[in-house]
């Protein structure tokens, strides 16, 4: 589990290609409580560290990571969102992300406004239903508010930081994203699903009648 808050904007040192999909990125000094074993997110998507030595990383990636994300697009040199494992008691900064990528977006626009920038991206429709305005969205990993919803794109707000911390800042137009709708959006319209829409008794339930 995850929270969308990027640690770390880290270089990809080596890609080895074959049966077995391999890559080692410099996690620098977020590299220091990794071992083998540990998830880790990278532009979003959880994968597993393999080996570590020193500041280096070993991850691997199975085909279906490879055709649902951009990881197979990655070369050496090209820097990627790092967040680690969110641990118990750690604060909560963002929303909860669990690093299986839904989609690989495209990036509409990008719309730079006083203090902020306005990031557009299409994702395919039958995920836009999991996405409304005010919730929550991770892009690349990075945890962002929804300002717009439509009906195959989303908006959301870049701050400087932001832009200067994660792969948002450099990427542009036409440039792919991993994209992750909200986990508790998936629930909600499971439960609308199955029970036919909300109920006044199951409202009533939850205390919100």
């Amino acid at each position: 589990m995850f929270t969308g808050i990027v640690e770390g904007l880290c270089p990809v040192v080596a890609v080895r290609r074959g049966a077995i999909w391999r890559m080692t990125i410099d996690l620098g000094k977020l590299a220091e409580d990794v071992k083998p074993g540990d998830s880790v997110a990278i532009d979003g998507a959880c994968l597993t560290a393999v080996a570590v030595e020193g500041s280096r990383v070993d991850f691997e990636a199975i085909g279906e990571t490879l055709a649902r994300t951009t990881l197979g697009t990655l070369s050496v040199g090209r820097k990627v969102n790092i967040e680690r494992s969110l641990r118990v008691g750690d604060r909560l900064g963002g929303h909860f992300v669990v690093g299986h990528v839904d989609a690989v977006g495209t990036i509409r626009a990008k719309e730079p406004q006083p203090s902020q920038t306005l990031l557009r991206a299409a994702i395919p429709a039958e995920l836009m239903r999991f996405v409304a305005v005010k919730g929550s969205v991770a892009v690349d990993g990075v945890s962002l508010t929804v300002l717009e919803a439509e009906r195959e794109t989303f908006a959301v707000a870049l701050i400087p930081f932001t832009l200067e911390h994660t792969t948002l800042g450099f990427k542009r137009p036409g440039d792919a994203v991993n994209v992750e709708v909200d986990l508790l959006a998936r629930y909600v319209a499971k439960r609308l699903e199955t029970e036919g829409g909300l109920k006044e008794q199951t409202l009533r339930e939850h205390g919100f009648l």
